[in-house]
């Protein structure tokens, strides 16, 4: 697994979250984002392409492997804003308290491991009246789709690098230490045990 992990799956993972109406979920939160941002899980850097340079001064972005970030420095070469990528070790964001205006979180706390801990972090570099923006796929509304998610999560994990189709998102959120201040949810196209998806803010 270390050559699909190392290799194909960054591709794979770019090609799924590029799709159609994804794109059109981050179009609907990324331009919410002002003054200084720290985007988690930066990943191939697909959310570039909609931060609105008249609001925000550079975004620092954050994410643990090796071949995404590459990916986000070929985007990041052509964005208006200026971009600087950060290691993450060891769970901990490399960054002071209160250093970020907004923090940008998309198709990303599905793969973390201890969610809740990287909420917190997120909330330590968020200065008062900051904004977490978030647009996550996660636990859906209906017992049957549940369900499901339940019984595909081990075996979906391995495939998509870490991804729980089961989190229950706004309940990690407010873990973490926020309080959400808006939250819309749908189902995106596609299977639904994979395509509930909650976007929002909170502070």
């Amino acid at each position: 697994m270390q050559l699909y992990d190392r290799y194909i799956l960054p591709h794979l993972i770019d090609f799924a979250c590029g799709l159609g109406e994804v794109m059109q979920t981050r179009a609907q939160i990324v331009p919410l984002a002002e003054g200084r941002v720290l985007e988690i899980g930066i990943g191939s850097g697909l959310n570039l392409a909609f931060y609105d340079a008249e609001k925000v001064s550079a975004i620092v972005g954050v994410d643990p492997d090796a071949e995404m970030q590459r990916l986000a420095r070929d985007r990041a070469a052509r964005c208006a804003i200026p971009v600087q990528m950060i290691a993450l070790e060891l769970g901990q964001i490399q960054a002071d308290d209160a250093s970020f205006d907004s923090v940008v979180c998309t198709f990303t706390l599905c793969t973390i491991p201890d969610a809740v801990a990287a909420l917190r972090e997120m909330r330590r570099v968020l200065k008062p009246g900051g904004r977490l923006l978030f647009c996550e796929h996660g636990l859906a509304p209906d017992a049957a789709v549940v369900r499901w998610q339940h019984r595909l999560t081990p075996y979906w994990k391995p495939l998509a690098g870490g991804c729980h189709l089961n989190r229950n998102i706004p309940a990690l959120i407010e873990s973490g230490g926020f309080i959400i201040g808006q939250l819309h949810t749908r189902y995106l196209q596609g299977p639904k045990p994979m395509t509930f998806v909650y976007r929002g803010w909170a502070d």
